[in-house]
């Protein structure tokens, strides 16, 4: 088979640009020096959705460099069906969240009065814009046109069930994660779910779960 060089391009920068985004992750955020507390910057599902596309591309461009290995192939297309609707979901609450309501989604210090209003936001929490693109919109634009121009659409029970069953997976696993990092730390990474009480953490961690499936599924059926 031959070399794709637009594939690889699109896998060689989100790799480059993904990488200088995790590399560039400050460490104190306010108060808080997260390489202190349990679980450090894996507490942030951005974090853990973005290791997810990263090895998504890194496994692509593998692809794109043997394009004959059938099994690098399927390796690539078991992490995507995954790492695709977690990034969604990262960048439908992120964005949605810091345009309407910034004190939801950018973490302060615990003992920091939780601003009212993006202009009360302390500025160390702030991101700067090259950084917060590559952690928050690169990941699910990247696998969103890899997907669509690169890759063939999910069938059988793949895309009946597959969809269903790993986002239920990843969904437990960050629910119970959060949870556990945040029992030692006194906090969560994110406001709106130490400013709620336990059973409405649950409804969010379902309802994340729960559009990440239907997502994909969406992405799927609409994939010719």
């Amino acid at each position: 088979m031959p070399l794709n060089l637009r594939a690889l391009l699109l896998h060689a920068a989100s790799v480059a640009i993904m990488a200088h985004g995790y590399m560039n992750l400050p460490d104190m955020i306010g108060t808080v020096r997260m390489s202190e507390k349990k679980g450090g910057q894996f507490q942030f599902l951005t974090i853990q959705g973005l290791l997810l596309a990263f090895v998504t591309m890194v496994v692509s461009l593998a692809v794109d460099l043997i394009p004959s290995s059938r099994w690098l192939r399927n390796v690539k297309r078991a992490v995507l069906i995954i790492a695709l609707p977690v990034s969604i979901v990262i960048s439908t609450i992120y964005w949605n969240l810091l345009l309407f309501m910034p004190h939801m989604i950018i973490f302060t210090a615990p003992d920091a009065t939780t601003p009212t209003s993006s202009t009360l936001v302390p500025e160390p929490a702030r991101l700067p814009l090259s950084l917060d693109l590559a952690l928050h919109a690169v990941p699910a634009v990247a696998m969103f046109i890899d997907f669509y121009f690169f890759e063939r659409k999910y069938t059988g029970a793949a895309s009946r069930w597959g969809p269903i069953v790993l986002a239920a997976i990843f969904g437990s696993w960050y629910s119970w994660w959060v949870e556990y990092c945040a029992s030692y730390n006194g906090f969560f990474p994110y406001p709106f779910l130490t400013e709620n009480p336990y059973n409405v953490r649950l409804l969010i961690y379902l309802g994340a779960t729960s559009f990440a499936a239907i997502s994909f599924k969406i992405l799927n059926a609409l994939h010719s």
